[in-house]
């Protein structure tokens, strides 16, 4: 199947594969074969965020559940391991939604501070024998403060590992707060542009942020366009110029695929009626396709539809009902 790339258009506004956060796993092709979460156990993580005025093993187990939950339903291979000290809570093996969400919920979140010291680059170095087993591509997910302070340098580690290992990224789940922290993470950060940093109360926070996280790691390119800059006003389907710029790059896309049919999908939040939002859903999907007929996707290659209600996103939240109001351009 052919497959074409996405836009990004910034960091609110953007052109994106659809996605979800915890309410749903996101829907893309596949990017990678393999992932396995590696959590910092060492007794830094047990210090606490000031943010979410909990530890920080327990930011990291509430973080890697939300982004669990939003793993495309695909056939990878996962696992879960700790390290410093070192440990397998889940065997790489064939990746399951349910039993990974219980393994997280083992890690242990009650260990000594003082006495249990940061061998983050050791650990990693015991650790990266294991990744040549790892099918190909590959992910790891890190979920570190990057606080090391024994051993051998956390940051020259990470080095090797890029060195020796092909077809891997290393991404972080970052919990730095710390000034020798936030300087291990900026400096890896800068090995491989490819690599998502994320700061973990990000994620924990927003589903924007997982979804965005999630899409990187695990997505690869796809039929499906989210037009998630393309918001309207309460109760309007009038576009507003921010919407008509993100269109007018859609309208680009779309003339170079082809001769494909294309379906516009609009959704709303859960405010009001199932019968109005499906009748306002449908004015603004078919606003949408004026505008892009305007810009000369011919008319009969496109298909208004209006979905109505979207639960794809937390309606409880603001930012979940900005998500939830958007329109989808599938390729048929």
């Amino acid at each position: 199947m052919k497959t074409f790339r996405i836009l990004v258009l910034s960091a609110v506004l953007i052109l994106s594969y659809a996605a979800a956060a915890m309410a749903a796993p996101v829907s893309c092709t596949k990017k990678i074969e393999s992932f396995d979460f590696v959590v910092d156990y060492s007794g830094s993580m047990m210090m606490h965020n000031k943010q979410l005025k909990k530890t920080k093993i327990q930011v990291a187990k509430d973080a890697l559940q939300r982004v669990n939950a939003a793993i495309p339903e695909q056939n990878f291979m996962g696992g879960l391991h700790t390290v410093s000290p070192n440990g397998v809570i889940v065997a790489q093996g064939p990746w399951n939604r349910d039993a990974m969400s219980k393994a997280i919920g083992t890690l242990k979140d009650s260990f000594q501070v003082f006495g249990r010291m940061t061998y983050m680059g050791d650990g990693l170095h015991t650790y990266e024998p294991f990744l040549s087993s790892m099918q190909r591509d590959a992910a790891i997910i890190l979920v570190t403060d990057a606080d090391n302070n024994r051993g051998s340098d956390f940051v020259e580690t990470i080095r090797q590992i890029y060195a020796s290992q092909r077809n891997l990224l290393i991404h972080i789940i970052d919990l730095s707060d710390t000034e020798n922290g936030k300087k291990n993470i900026q400096t890896v950060a800068a090995m491989n542009p490819a690599a998502q940093i994320v700061r973990g109360e990000e994620l924990v926070t927003s589903d924007a942020a997982v979804e965005r996280f999630v899409t990187a790691v695990f997505c690869g390119e796809a039929e499906v366009i989210v037009l998630r800059g393309v918001n309207f006003a309460f109760d309007s389907a009038v576009l507003d110029a921010k919407a008509q710029g993100i269109l007018n790059e859609a309208a680009e896309v779309i003339k170079g695929t082809s001769n494909k049919g294309v379906v516009l999908s609009g959704w709303t939040d859960s405010k009001g009626s199932d019968a109005y939002n499906r009748g306002l859903s449908q004015r603004r999907a078919t606003a949408v396709k004026n505008y892009l007929a305007g810009q000369g996707v011919p008319a009969s290659r496109m298909t208004a539809v209006g979905r109505g209600k979207s639960f794809k996103y937390d309606n409880a939240t603001e930012d979940g009902r900005y998500m939830n109001r958007r329109t989808e351009i599938n390729f048929q």
